[in-house]
């Protein structure tokens, strides 16, 4: 009976030591080493799910739409360079995959010259401001079944001190608005469950497969209001679904041989550009100040003048000639100066127009062409010239002839 009571004794002290070293029995926990599985915050876990466990989407960013004025004469007017733009708006698209890819959300990502180009999201861009001091982007995102996921624009201004602190050097100004955009686009996926974005998936597979044929794979997929919708998938063993797959893995191939064009291009970019951008911010400083100084320069010298003209009309009304002689005085020195406060408010116009002048010319020097490409499949070889959108256009006409030649039969003599 004792030997019970001690054996009770020792089972309960072994569960209730194990409590403590396990649950802490309380709130401590131990100072070091891995913690147990209840100590995970719930939001932590939930918000880790879809970058971690979801399927992870592939990007197209087309080139920026350059935000150019639909008439060229407003060019001047609104301080749009179309050269500088147009270079802008590939390096934009540049800066906006590596954000996105930053984010280890989603999987390829891809720099394309238009929105033709497959992938499961597009993230569609538009330079609506780019002054050097303040950068605005209007982005918009579909899905590759025509949905919008959001229409946003996103906006940054650059710091006074951030071309003259050393600590940036070799920083992008504009990094900021492109991190903005990413994070909103990895907060909309995860509004989107794993089984929306395996559908998006095989919709994209569906879609490039009615690129090369229509009939095979539209019956798959439902239109309406321009939105397309998954309504049947092809049997896994499917000939024609094994052969666009096995295409599209060249197409990919395609598209990732591109990118080192867009990364060159933005790197080529980067001592002219980054220079624009810091003499640009300083000149639409020293601008504002100019301007400041010329409105007060050319108040000063109206009043100087007006100032003259009532001198010498005293004077001319004085009785004495002292008097008309010191109003005559007056009005010829006060007049004097009037006109060169004035000159003075011209001359600093004339140097904003320089320095405005002198970004213009380094806005045309900036420009970008793409290497030719020779492709081969089989005994068919193509040589794809001209700029990355023709290029690619040459490349999807080669494609297609592809599978028309290999769904050709032979024919028996």
């Amino acid at each position: 009976m004792f030997f019970k009571k001690v054996i009770s004794v020792i089972v309960a002290c072994t569960i209730f030591l194990t409590g403590c070293a396990v649950g802490g029995g309380g709130s401590s926990k131990p100072a070091v080493g891995p913690q147990i599985s209840s100590s995970y915050d719930e939001k932590e876990l939930e918000e880790a799910i879809p970058i971690i466990a979801k399927p992870k989407l592939d990007i197209i960013v087309p080139a920026f739409d350059p935000g150019l004025p639909d008439d060229p004469a407003d060019y001047k007017e609104e301080g749009v360079w179309p050269e500088l733009r147009r270079a802008e708006a590939t390096r934009f698209a540049y800066k906006m995959k590596l954000a996105l890819e930053e984010t280890g959300a989603f999987g390829a990502v891809r720099v394309m010259p238009d929105s033709s180009a497959t992938g499961d999201l597009y993230v569609v861009g538009k330079i609506n401001e780019s002054n050097g001091e303040e950068v605005d982007i209007d982005i918009k995102v579909y899905d590759v079944s025509g949905k919008e996921w959001f229409d946003k624009s996103f906006d940054h201004e650059v710091e006074a001190d951030f071309y003259s602190n050393l600590r940036n050097k070799g920083l992008d100004a504009y990094a900021s608005v492109f991190k903005q955009a990413a994070e909103k686009i990895v907060e909309k996926l995860k509004s989107h469950n794993t089984e929306q974005l395996t559908q998006l998936q095989s919709l994209t597979d569906l879609r490039f497969g009615a690129n090369f044929s229509e009939q095979a794979f539209a019956p798959y997929m439902k239109e309406k209001s321009g939105k397309i919708s998954l309504i049947g998938y092809p049997d896994e063993n499917d000939s024609m679904l094994t052969r666009v797959k096995a295409i599209r893995v060249r197409d990919q191939m395609f598209t990732d041989r591109m990118q080192p064009h867009y990364e060159q291009f933005s790197q080529k970019m980067d001592e002219s550009y980054v220079l624009w951008q810091k003499q640009s911010f300083e000149g639409l400083k020293a601008a504002d100040q100019a301007k400041i100084d010329a409105i007060g320069k050319a108040a000063a010298g109206v009043g100087l003048i007006a100032l003259a003209v009532l001198s010498g009309i005293s004077g001319g009304s004085s009785n004495s000639r002292g008097g008309s002689v010191a109003g005559t005085t007056g009005a010829i020195v006060a007049g004097q100066v009037g006109m060169g406060m004035l000159g003075d408010s011209v001359k600093m116009n004339e140097e904003s127009k320089f320095h405005r002048d002198a970004l213009e010319e380094l806005g045309q020097s900036i420009e970008g062409e793409m290497a030719p490409q020779v492709v081969q499949h089989e005994e068919a070889t193509a040589e794809l010239t001209g700029s990355a959108k023709e290029q690619f256009s040459k490349w999807r006409v080669f494609l297609k002839s592809i599978f028309d030649q290999e769904a050709t039969p032979d024919v028996q003599l």
